[in-house]
């Protein structure tokens, strides 16, 4: 069982930026595709950034592309997300993401095993 936990989340003004990690414990996650949701409470759960188990192939959502920047450090069994240029409409509670079936990019909730407990991210206008 992987536990995630994540940090970095907080307040920043509008094109500040913020960079979020996840430690992974109890396994190592050098063989899962990890991700990064974002959810507010009116709104579904939406993808933001994904990476392979080699940090070799990423993809992220339209509306961050360009912006944030997904990495990891299998050694450290750490995934971050580095987020510069931050708009209001980025606020929301951010959530790390494992799966561990399959080593790839993915996008979907239900590819999902592993969760963290998710952090807030506040971008002030």
């Amino acid at each position: 069982q992987v536990q995630l936990v994540e940090s970095g989340g907080g307040l920043v003004q509008t094109g500040g930026s913020l960079t979020l990690s996840c430690v992974a414990s109890g396994e190592t996650i050098s063989n899962y595709g990890m991700a990064w949701f974002r959810q507010t409470p009116e709104k579904e759960r939406d993808f933001v950034a994904t990476i392979n188990w080699s940090g070799g192939a990423y993809y992220y959502a339209d509306s961050v592309k360009g912006r944030f920047t997904i990495s990891r450090d299998n050694a450290e069994n750490t995934v971050w997300l580095q987020m510069h240029c931050l708009k209001p409409e980025d606020t929301d509670v951010y959530y790390c993401a494992a799966n561990k079936d399959y080593n790839g990019t993915f996008k979907l909730l239900r590819q999902v095993d592993f969760w963290s407990r998710g952090t807030q991210v506040t971008v002030s206008s």
